[in-house]
């Protein structure tokens, strides 16, 4: 049981503020709020130019955290990401440049125009929150969140993100186009200003990690357990899957659970969170038998996701 009254004030400010730049998408900014309270990475598959890079932008400077933003090209190496040591010849010694990766909010722009090598620099900091350099091991800023960008598949100078890369992201979320109406609003927000620049922070890095501690209290009733636990033994059922749910990705949807009853006031998380964030946190994490079964990019669509686990997986 949790009083999370202390938070919920400066969360709903954030919330709002995100709003305010990602005009009528407050589904997506939820889902953010979810990823970064439990504590996980968040992966945006879309269009160019629909607003990913802007959320990361808006979402970091209402914290007040450090941002950095790497931008993935064919030819980045792992050293532009996590640093490099150079030597210091009047000190005589080699002193160690940390990269882009130390930063509370990482924003790794086109992340799949690198090829794997370089992505793979990432995954030791999403799982471990740590880097080694040398035989080094060096503590990354808490909280840390990778929020990473990628075009479709099939784009120009794509490459597919390994299955252990889509692993390390809480979710795959996709913001899509605004409608009508809302597209002329966005078009008179930036007539003057980028709406980005006008915002002041409402709350710290320090209080979002705080706030992270906290979700972990949130209750989950044995049905609930029971019912994630149903949804990973049906994907392993699943002859059209090569990879279905691990253990890595119940886990998430427990956590990613925990954080959207605590962002709603709620004491415990119920069956409802659960199928309602189930698509974004288990999609991308499986891998079919036959490349003619996936939807949108590497991984599952939300669809096959309602379609053969949500719909026939038991609740009770």
């Amino acid at each position: 049981m949790v009083d999370s009254s202390l938070h919920l004030d400066k969360l709903k400010q954030l919330q709002a503020i995100l709003n305010g730049v990602l005009l009528g998408k407050p589904e997506v900014v939820e889902m953010t709020l979810v990823c970064l309270l439990s504590g996980g990475h968040l992966l945006l598959e879309d269009m160019p130019g629909v607003g990913k890079t802007t959320l990361a932008a808006a979402l970091a400077k209402a914290i007040n955290g450090t941002c950095s933003r790497i931008q993935f090209t064919a030819d980045l190496l792992p050293s532009d990401i996590i640093g490099t040591r150079i030597y210091r010849r009047s000190d005589e010694r080699f002193e160690f440049v940390p990269g882009p990766v130390f930063a509370n909010f990482v924003l790794a722009d086109e992340l799949n125009r690198s090829p794997p090598k370089t992505q793979s620099a990432l995954l030791q900091a999403m799982n471990e929150r740590i880097v080694t350099v040398d035989r080094e091991t060096l503590s990354l800023p808490a909280p840390f969140m990778v929020i990473g960008t990628q075009n479709p598949r099939g784009y120009h100078g794509t490459y597919p993100l390994p299955e252990s890369q889509r692993d390390r992201f809480l979710m795959r979320l996709s913001i899509g186009y605004p409608d009508y109406d809302t597209e002329i609003k966005i078009l008179g927000e930036h007539r003057e200003t980028d709406p980005v620049s006008r915002i002041e922070p409402v709350t710290s890095a320090g209080e979002i990690f705080e706030m992270q501690k906290q979700i972990r209290l949130i209750d989950i009733p044995d049905a609930g357990l029971a019912y994630l636990s149903r949804l990973a033994d049906a994907s392993r059922r699943n002859e059209e899957l090569a990879i279905p749910i691990s253990p890595r990705g119940s886990l998430a949807l427990m956590r990613a659970g925990q954080a959207l009853a605590f962002i709603r006031a709620k004491k415990w998380v119920d069956i409802d969170a659960i199928k309602f964030l189930a698509p974004s946190v288990l999609a991308h994490r499986m891998s079919f038998r036959s490349m003619n079964s996936m939807g949108g990019g590497e991984g599952a669509s939300v669809a096959w996701v309602q379609r053969e686990l949500l719909q026939r997986v038991d609740v009770e």
